[in-house]
């Protein structure tokens, strides 16, 4: 080792011994930078890698098309014999059943109950023979005897399913028993997104609850030889009226997005959180080395006049921040390894564990050491400074100014002390004129207290208000329905015109169901780049208000709205036509406005009419009237028309989001903790290092007569102000410039959502949030002036 590597070990050991607390406030906000970055990469990388792993032991399809309904089998041979680019395909028939009518026990405790409480899909499928694979827990292809089923992963951690237990269907036949084989994990139905999940089951009983009763529907899948050409084989699809696309299209782009949503989500959270954190280790590095280099200003005047190069020394104290941030970035590494072991827990059970690859160490390691060279990189720009440092200033006066600063220096306190006389004060006012004017005279070394708890009250409340929109019930408005209380789907029954006429009627004439409004989903066409594509319009009467629109208004007669996804494919917006084919027969409509939709794939459509016949499905929606359970009037209609799907709407949006707001609540909890404990440790450096540099003005103060409370109360009441001010502003671009960011993520993400408008909880976010921060803030100050009740004042002056 080298005598100047010697030297800089030797400084940054003394400084680190010598500064304890400061050094410890400084490294805890690394750590915690270095830990929420890696933790952050490493969940995207473990989600990537654990999606990837599933999908290429289930080979989802490329292109698949959902269907309820008859279809023409001879259609489908001759569609895929003119299209060479189809490596395989097949027609999966899956058989539903209501979650009422799925019961469970277990033999062996006598425990039970039943899946009522799911709302979604529940479909029946025997395994698929070449692709779409559904995978066991061991990774191998799941294939039940006849008499047992395999249940969704998600089913064993939502209900307690465990292998063994007995499943009753109750079908039109009676009840059909099946025994528990597994568990399975699907790569097209995983993610709480989708509106359906699989049960595997054998041929055999999956006929044998087809003729019981159960829901027939069917999944069109193709597998390409070139996956970029699922989009070219959509468009040739949906261009043949032979062809059953009664249903959803789904692309394997789309599959792989909505699988990684939730949990990406979560990730992106806390790598947000992690710039937050290291926006603040930057700032308060920036503060600690400018009062070090004043504080040892002579040292380092004495190194510069026995000759050593202003290089050496920046390169002396900058050894310190390097060791410093090198152990934090080891530490965060090491305790993210942790963390992204918990919280991918769910993805490695839903999806399948990932292998570890070279991307695996790659990524935490690239994050890590971004942390590493943001923050030497910082430190090298502020000690620059030694280079302007002036030998003789520096030993004479103590100062870290030029004598030109100096100079400018001097002419702008005179004018401070002209403007700032106490005299014309009351004896009660001067010190709050006191702290007020020390403020304005030392406002850029007071600057460092506000830009923290600005970004500390951007951390806590931006993932809170993410948190609070997902859960709100005004959320549906999202989904591309209107907000109300009760939804009915009417859809694939024999005759679906008397079934809406009979349900209609029912809550007409029902005194607890206020404001009925019915819907009809008709299939229409529009000439798309590839030639005629499918347009799913949503048919009804919109005058009441119904969503919200990103642009323009909701459609008259005449016109049409379209959702954000179908504006970027068909290149339309408010004021453009849109040529609509319904029945053969094509009209030129006004496109009215935009709005967002994250369901049925993001492509939608709605036009002001009325529609009673003829339509492939109709959508019901109700409000209840006061003190009435929505979830007892959607029990009671779901049971009276057993042919309809009747649900509450906050229950469905809740089930549909469950997950995400799952990890949200989570991300929003560790920001709201890190964010507290950050401002009661940053209040406490600020204040260490300030009380430390103002040591002889506050012995002047005690010296001309001001008492050791006085003193104290200067402290705090500038701190709070500090405080004050800075989470103030926090929580105002928290509701504007940071609603507009977390809008562009998501409208990046292509789910259909281009303008997120945030729900926050307001006396959450901006009534208890900031009296936490506020009192965090005033706790570091009580801890930090304590100390000078009990100080020996005739010191201060030494």
């Amino acid at each position: 080792m080298s005598s100047s590597e010697s030297l800089m070990l030797r400084h940054a050991r003394n400084d680190l011994v010598k500064n304890k607390g400061v050094n410890l406030a400084l490294a805890v906000v690394l750590v915690l930078s270095a830990f929420l970055m890696a933790t952050g990469a490493m969940v995207i990388e473990r989600l990537a890698g654990s999606v990837d792993a599933l999908f290429a032991q289930a080979q989802p399809p490329h292109l698949l098309q959902m269907h309820r309904g008859d279809h023409d089998a001879a259609a489908l041979d001759a569609f895929a014999a003119e299209h060479p680019g189809i490596d395989a395909w097949t027609v999966v028939q899956l058989y539903g059943f209501d979650g009422a009518a799925i019961a469970w026990d277990r033999p062996s405790t006598g425990e039970g109950g039943d899946l009522s409480d799911s709302l979604i899909d529940n479909l029946f499928v025997a395994q698929n023979p070449d692709f779409d694979f559904l995978i066991d827990e061991s990774g191998a292809i799941a294939d039940p005897a006849p008499g047992e089923v395999y249940a969704p992963v998600a089913y064993r951690q939502r209900f307690g399913l465990q292998a063994g237990d007995a499943l009753r269907v109750r079908s039109d036949d009676g009840i059909h028993e099946l025994a528990v084989r597994g568990f399975v994990r699907d790569a097209q139905m995983a993610s709480s997104l989708s509106s359906a999940t699989r049960f595997v089951v054998s041929p055999t009983d999956r006929d044998a609850l087809g003729a019981g009763g159960g829901d027939p529907e069917i999944i069109v899948e193709y597998l390409l030889d070139d996956p970029a050409g699922a989009s070219d084989l959509q468009a040739a699809y949906e261009a043949d009226d032979a062809l059953p696309k009664n249903g959803q299209a789904v692309t394997y782009e789309m599959i792989r997005l909505i699988n990684v949503f939730s949990d990406g989500l979560v990730a992106v959270t806390l790598v947000f959180g992690s710039l937050l954190l290291i926006a603040i280790a930057l700032l308060n590095l920036r503060f600690v080395i400018r009062g070090t280099i004043h504080d040892e200003v002579r040292q380092i005047g004495a190194m510069k006049a026995i000759g050593l190069p202003a290089a050496q020394i920046s390169r002396l104290y900058l050894s310190k921040y390097r060791a410093m941030t090198f152990v934090a970035c080891i530490v965060g590494g090491l305790l993210a390894i942790v963390a992204t072991g918990l919280l991918t827990h769910d993805v490695a059970a839903n999806y399948a564990a990932a292998r570890p690859t070279p991307w695996t160490f790659l990524v935490p390691a690239a994050a890590l050491l971004l942390v590493y060279v943001l923050v030497v990189a910082i430190c090298r720009g502020v000690l620059r400074g030694v280079r302007r440092l002036e030998v003789v200033n520096a030993l004479v006066h103590g100062s870290t100014l030029t004598e030109r600063q100096a100079a400018r220096a001097a002419r702008r306190a005179a004018r401070r002390v002209r403007r700032s006389s106490l005299a014309t004060g009351r004896d009660g006012d001067v010190n709050r004129r006191l702290a007020l004017l020390d403020l304005r005279a030392e406002g850029r070394q007071w600057a460092l207290l506000p830009a923290v708890f600005f970004l500390v009250a951007t951390l806590v409340a931006l993932p809170t208000n993410l948190l609070s929109t997902f859960e709100s019930p005004r959320f549906v408005t999202y989904m591309g329905a209107p907000e109300s209380d009760v939804r009915a789907d009417v859809q694939f029954s024999d005759d679906v015109d008397a079934v809406r006429a009979d349900v209609v009627a029912r809550f007409e004439g029902d005194d607890r169901v206020t404001d009925v409004r019915v819907f009809a989903n008709v299939l229409a066409e529009v000439d798309g780049e590839e030639g005629p594509e499918t347009l799913r319009v949503e048919v009804g009467d919109y005058s009441g208000g119904t969503v919200d629109f990103v642009r323009g208004v909701r459609p008259a007669d005449g016109e049409i709205a379209v959702s954000v996804l179908n504006a970027d494919k068909h290149r339309v917006g408010p004021g453009d036509t849109l040529i609509v084919r319904i029945d053969g027969e094509a009209t030129e409509h006004v496109v009215s406005g935009v709005y967002q939709d994250v369901t049925g794939g993001g492509h939608t459509a709605k036009m002001q009419g009325e529609v009673t016949r003829d339509a492939a499905g109709y959508v019901l929606y109700a409000d209840v009237a006061d003190g009435v359970d929505p979830a007892a009037v959607a029990a009671e209609y779901g049971e009276r028309f057993p042919s309809i799907a009747v649900v509450p709407m906050q229950e469905y949006v809740r089930q549909t989001l469950g997950h995400v707001t799952g990890v949200l609540r989570g991300a929003a909890a560790l920001a709201f903790a890190f964010g507290t404990g950050i401002a009661i440790l940053i209040t406490g450096l600020f204040l260490s290092l300030r009380l430390a540099r103002d040591r002889r003005k506050t012995g002047v103060l005690s010296a001309i007569g001001f008492s050791a409370r006085e003193i104290i109360a200067q402290v705090r009441g500038k701190t709070m102000l500090m405080v004050v001010t800075g989470t103030l502003l926090g929580l105002l671009f928290t509701a504007s410039l940071g609603e507009s960011l977390v809008g562009g993520l998501l409208s990046f993400a292509g789910l259909g959502l281009a303008d997120l408008t945030l729900i926050p909880a307001p006396w959450l976010v901006y009534v208890t949030y900031p009296l936490v921060l506020v009192g965090a803030g005033y706790l570091g100050a009580v801890l930090l002036t304590m100390r000078l009740r009990r100080a020996d004042r005739s010191a201060w002056l030494s």
